[in-house]
């Protein structure tokens, strides 16, 4: 056989044409493989089976003022746990999480307290003193090369170590003065921790503002430019650096949405209790950490939503408020998150090779 007839290319009998004209290689996959392929199915119908069973276990739950409650409870969990997914979704963690919010309410609190300033200001300062702690964190990260954990778990120590010696210097206690009769203190708590009625029942303002973060995180994941980097850097870093995704950048303004995050929840929370026990905070960054899994983001990074994310806080909510309407012994509740997280891993490991499968 000569080299000519050798390069000339097979010429075989397409496959026959399925229905509606397409043949066997342009196929869609089914609708239901499609919808399973979503990382927040697992989770919503986890958190549908959570409401099901309070709802027949507990029926104080029924009422208006305790959903309230639990959507409270949810809500200050899901605003930190949305841009935790995010940092996830892109490949990293971050355990200063839950003490940086501690750390947040403490700059707010004995800035404008100490130097009698409209409490404004130390708002404002606390999130430049926020934000800075996630760029340190996603600075170090990028030019180190040091895992994230081993990074933030660092950061985790040294906030939890200033948090209580600097109040301690400055207050001569483990708490904050009451800033209540403060400038400005009825106008922020109007923004971080006022209530609306709806119905006769007092929600939290927290549960708009955790939504409407939910929705700006939905929009910025799978609509833009910016998602389409998170992805990208969470999947494979090397190959999203070699098509112009400019990972460092990504890598560093995520660690930053973390800082907002806990900047917004450290504001709740001083406006809400008006001083701050400087201990607080230890073990949070773990929930925020589980609440974004069970929503269906990897620990390798490159996949989730934020989506998922909200309905796994409400897992947390339904969970920690239903045990105490059901009258059990609170004791258990961290057992019940443990039962959760396995739980939320395995179905989301099924979803998946149940989604891959043709």
């Amino acid at each position: 056989m000569s080299m000519a007839q050798q390069a000339e290319p097979a010429v075989g009998t397409p496959p026959a044409p399925g229905p509606g004209g397409r043949d066997g290689r342009t196929a869609e996959r089914p609708l239901a493989l499609r919808i399973l392929a979503r990382p927040e199915v697992g989770v919503f119908l986890g958190a549908v089976a959570v409401l099901v069973f309070f709802l027949v276990a507990a029926p104080a739950v029924r009422q208006g003022g305790s959903m309230a409650t639990v959507l409270y409870q949810s809500s200050t969990i899901g605003i930190m746990a949305l841009p935790v997914a995010l940092l996830m979704i892109g490949g990293e963690f971050d355990l200063s999480s839950g003490v940086a919010v501690v750390s947040s309410a403490l700059t707010a609190s004995m800035l404008s307290y100490q130097l009698t300033l409209n409490v404004w200001a130390g708002v404002i300062v606390a999130l430049v003193v926020s934000l800075g702690i996630g760029a340190f964190n996603g600075w170090m990260v990028v030019r180190t090369g040091l895992p994230s954990f081993l990074v933030t778990l660092g950061t985790f120590l040294i906030l939890q170590g200033v948090n209580l010696a600097v109040t301690k210097l400055v207050t001569g206690n483990v708490a904050t003065d009451d800033i209540s009769d403060m400038d400005g203190f009825d106008q922020a708590r109007k923004v971080f921790a006022s209530s609306f009625d709806i119905g006769g029942v007092q929600v939290k303002i927290t549960v708009v503002w955790w939504l409407a973060f939910a929705a700006l995180a939905t929009w910025a994941l799978l609509r833009t430019k910016y998602g389409n980097w998170i992805f990208a850097v969470g999947g494979n870093k090397d190959s999203a650096r070699a098509v112009g995704v400019p990972v460092d950048f990504t890598k560093i303004t995520l660690f930053m949405a973390v800082g907002f995050g806990a900047w917004f929840v450290g504001m709740h929370q001083l406006f809400s209790f008006n001083t701050v026990q400087s201990g607080e905070g230890v073990g949070q960054e773990l929930i925020f950490i589980a609440a974004a899994v069970i929503g269906g983001c990897l620990l390798t990074g490159g996949y989730g939503s934020a989506i998922g994310p909200v309905f796994g806080a409400f897992m947390f909510g339904m969970v920690n408020q239903g045990i105490v309407y059901a009258g059990w012994n609170p004791d258990w509740f961290k057992a019940f998150l443990g039962v959760m997280l396995l739980g939320a891993v395995l179905i989301n490991l099924w979803v998946q090779r149940t989604a891959t499968r043709r």
